[in-house]
């Protein structure tokens, strides 16, 4: 190998080294797997015009559903050739108050149904033109790991060495009701793990698994099919 100086009398080939690793250690990606589930018990369908409203239901066990999940889902959903109207969950909630707060919130169809026939709850139903309410339950977790990593400074600089990793986690649930016929006409699972990596060669370059962002995708567009029908 031929090497060749710099002025600084350093192998320009030591830095060709350092960018290469760097670009391998970027080339990385974090693994996704997938596994999404839908029971229907009933038939569904959406006229024009019509909309849905999605909520968290997690509160009822005492684990709130992330709110920026569940504005991912709505903006998917409202958005693509086969969008489908969604009333934010803060309007909803504020045309509806009190009756959809944590406490006072409907846990099956047969509470929906008492709930409709307060005619302050049917009218806004009517007025926002509502055929379905779609329940979140989930969150996304890090679990496990490895790895180490150590970092120093010194008088001509600093810089870190060394690799860890960690596991993602999402699993979330959409259960489907038809305001119009008070049923429960089923409900979606969506399962996305992966695994994130955090190299360094100086400078840590984090490669995260984006399981909530992909589960969000994923529920979505399986929510479109399923209300669809």
């Amino acid at each position: 190998m031929k090497i060749i100086y710099t002025n600084q009398n350093k192998p320009i080939y030591q830095y060709k080294v350092v960018i290469l690793l760097l670009l391998m250690l970027m080339s990385l990606s974090a693994c996704v797997t997938a596994r999404i589930e839908d029971n229907r018990v009933g038939n569904t369908g959406i006229n024009d015009g019509e909309g849905i409203v999605i909520l968290a239901k997690s509160y009822h066990l005492g684990n709130d559903t992330e709110t920026d999940f569940i504005k991912c889902v709505s903006s998917t959903i409202s958005k693509g050739s086969t969008a489908i109207r969604v009333l934010p969950t803060n309007t909803f909630k504020d045309l509806l108050f009190p009756w959809f707060e944590p406490r006072t919130a409907p846990a099956d169809t047969k509470s929906l149904a008492n709930l409709l026939i307060r005619s302050q709850v049917r009218d806004v139903f009517q007025s926002q033109n509502l055929r379905y309410i779609v329940w979140l339950d989930g969150n996304t977790d890090s679990s496990g790991g490895g790895g180490s990593m150590s970092c120093a400074i010194g008088p001509s600089g600093g810089g870190c060495f060394g690799f860890a990793w960690w596991q993602n986690d999402s699993k979330y649930e959409a259960t489907v009701w038809d305001v119009q016929d008070t049923k429960n006409e089923g409900n979606i699972s969506a399962e996305y793990s992966g695994t994130s990596f955090m190299p360094a060669i100086v400078v840590p370059i984090p490669l995260f698994a984006r399981t909530q962002a992909k589960a969000c995708k994923g529920l979505a567009n399986q929510l479109k099919i399923f209300i669809a029908g």
